[in-house]
């Protein structure tokens, strides 16, 4: 190796070890955030229901009701979309429909695999999940400062983020 380029790589190298170091207290920040917000969201959802007088379901199981919306899926297909763990998800599915929020029945072509959808009684609660989001996209630019710009940002950098974590596990890097 030249002198030149030697010099260069340690140029380099330093610029690396600076990057590495202001990247990392902002990368914990935004795993910190991550976390938070899906607490703070259930808060959020919690609140909306003690407004309402309902205590019937929780805010788990509201998200979840919400999330399956006008579907008919299993509840393999509901933690493939990434939104549920499994035991989490047969739990509140069992309730859900004990409760009778949820209709579930045999799929026709695979007799093992149980098909689940809302009942009026699921549609209820997605419809006030529903009208929680209305009440907060007519509000956030005003009160929260957050716009369609910034929301753009926000979601490609989120997608980037589950993109990576995905290739590493995927890939093992």
């Amino acid at each position: 190796m030249f002198a030149g380029q030697a010099v260069r790589a340690e140029a380099f190298a330093e610029t690396q070890d600076e990057t590495r170091s202001e990247l990392l207290p902002l990368y914990r920040e935004a795993v910190t955030l991550v976390e938070r917000l899906h607490r703070r969201l259930l808060d959020v959802v919690k609140d909306e229901f003690d407004r309402r007088g309902r205590d019937d379901v929780n805010a788990v199981q509201a998200l979840l009701l919400f999330n399956i919306g006008d579907s008919e899926l299993t509840a393999a297909e509901l933690r493939t979309r990434g939104y549920y763990l499994g035991a989490n998800v047969s739990y509140n599915l069992k309730k859900l429909v004990e409760m009778g929020y949820l209709d579930h029945r045999r799929s026709r072509i695979d007799r093992r695999s149980v098909r689940i959808r809302l009942t009026e009684k699921g549609e209820a609660v997605r419809d006030v999940v529903e009208a929680l989001h209305a009440k907060h996209i007519a509000t956030i630019e005003q009160i929260g400062g957050i716009g369609p710009q910034e929301f753009q940002q926000l979601n490609k950098a989120l997608n980037r983020l589950e993109r990576f974590w995905t290739d590493q596990i995927l890939y093992r890097l």
